[in-house]
């Protein structure tokens, strides 16, 4: 999975009806005695920035992001600092044609401020410190989600059919492969069977940001009535409380390994004082050890990094994503399906690291959280105390759909 040389990686537009994945822009970097040498505590630099930034650009199929970097003046080296400041949340790696990136330089031409505008939800921004190394900030904003009821009848395939009444390919992708135990949508499904779908569309000011949860879908055939609803703990279950998709597991390793750096969202850096969290779980194992997926999923992405190394991205549906890092071997391509259990990487010491282990993220709604203290699904069925709280929230969304 070699990386391309600056300047050759291209962003691509997606096409067809697969799941749209994070189209990244790689890069091969060559940064041999440049990373920052940190003394002494430093401060952070405080110089006034404009509100105009002095280089925007929409990204469009083609661009590189050196390009970009050249085109507003930055250098090389100072692209390298940005990318080793990108590393807990690697937010370069997943610009997409129709992102924005903007670049703010002081009178020396030097950077001082660059945003990367995904949508008006998710906004990260790298600002300068005084020694040239940069700080990194998540922006994410809530805004308010609006439920929609999508139904109608199949004509022809479900694909086609859910297409035509305003539901997105992303989430006509979620349903299949959330019901793909349930129902063969080739050959279960005929004309005149009937779906209905409760979609949640985030909205910041307004505006949609394309962001959206399938709360509820139910199809029904001739014989019988499928469906599905998403409860409080992210998961989906049938209307009786059953698991759709297999639990998760704590540990992406066949055995309890020993831990060598715990998740930790507020380290400080010994030197500096600054903030610089760990939004994972080092595992100290040797290089060549089994990864192995902790629940069902879709994989979104398989790279290199020149400081997270090789790296693959699992999402799990719904608000699960995993993430694994500097692994030797990747066992697993983009697109394909995992099942809980099953062997997707061997564990290494490529990009940034100090010697054989395995960097594991667990994400939740697009926030890193500790793997081995979340609470995420562990069982098949919903306990008692929950079932009653489900029960009622079926028969509320049913209400709703019936009347889609």
């Amino acid at each position: 999975m070699g990386g391309l040389l600056i300047g050759a990686a291209m962003l691509m537009p997606n096409s067809g009806h697969i799941v749209p994945t994070a189209q990244r822009i790689p890069v091969t970097l060559d940064i041999e005695n440049i990373l920052p040498q940190v003394s002494e505590p430093e401060i952070e630099n405080t110089a006034f920035i404009n509100s105009i930034p002095h280089f925007e650009r929409t990204i469009a199929s083609g661009d590189t992001l050196s390009g970009l970097f050249s085109k507003a003046g930055v250098d090389q080296q100072t692209m390298y600092k940005v990318l080793e400041a990108d590393l807990n949340i690697l937010a370069l790696d997943t610009l997409l044609p129709g992102n924005r990136i903007q670049f703010w330089l002081d009178n020396e031409g030097q950077l001082q401020k660059l945003e990367l505008y995904f949508n008006t939800a998710r906004q990260v921004v790298f600002t300068r410190y005084e020694d040239g190394s940069f700080n990194v900030e998540e922006v994410n904003v809530e805004g308010v989600w609006q439920n929609r009821i999508i139904s109608g009848d199949i004509k022809g395939s479900f694909y086609v059919s859910a297409q035509k009444m305003g539901l997105a390919a992303a989430d006509i992708q979620r349903i299949e492969d959330l019901l793909k135990e349930k129902l063969n949508f080739a050959r279960d499904l005929h004309a005149g069977d009937q779906f209905s779908v409760l979609v949640n569309d985030q909205y910041v000011e307004g505006e949609a940001t394309g962001s959206s949860q399938i709360l509820g879908v139910a199809i029904k055939t001739g014989r019988s009535e499928i469906s599905a609803f998403q409860y409080s703990d992210g998961s989906y279950y049938d209307a009786k409380g059953h698991s759709l998709v297999r639990a998760f597991q704590r540990y992406p390793l066949a055995k309890q390994p020993r831990m060598s750096s715990r998740f930790n969202a507020y380290r400080k850096h010994p030197i500096t004082g600054r903030v610089s969290p760990h939004n994972g779980t080092d595992f100290s194992v040797p290089i060549g050890t089994k990864v192995i997926a902790p629940g069902d999923g879709i994989v979104s992405l398989v790279t290199d990094h020149q400081f997270a190394g090789k790296y693959i991205v699992v999402e799990h549906g719904g608000k699960y994503r995993t993430r694994y890092l500097h692994l030797s071997k990747a066992l697993v391509r983009k697109g394909q399906r995992v099942t809980r259990g099953q062997v997707i990487a061997l564990s290494g010491n490529t990009g940034r690291s100090t010697g054989p282990h395995l960097h594991y993220e667990f994400h939740i709604n697009g926030k890193p959280v500790d793997p081995l203290k979340a609470d995420i699904p562990m069982s098949s069925k919903l306990a008692n105390q929950d079932l009653r709280a489900f029960t009622n929230l079926v028969n509320s969304r049913q209400a709703m759909m019936n009347l889609g």
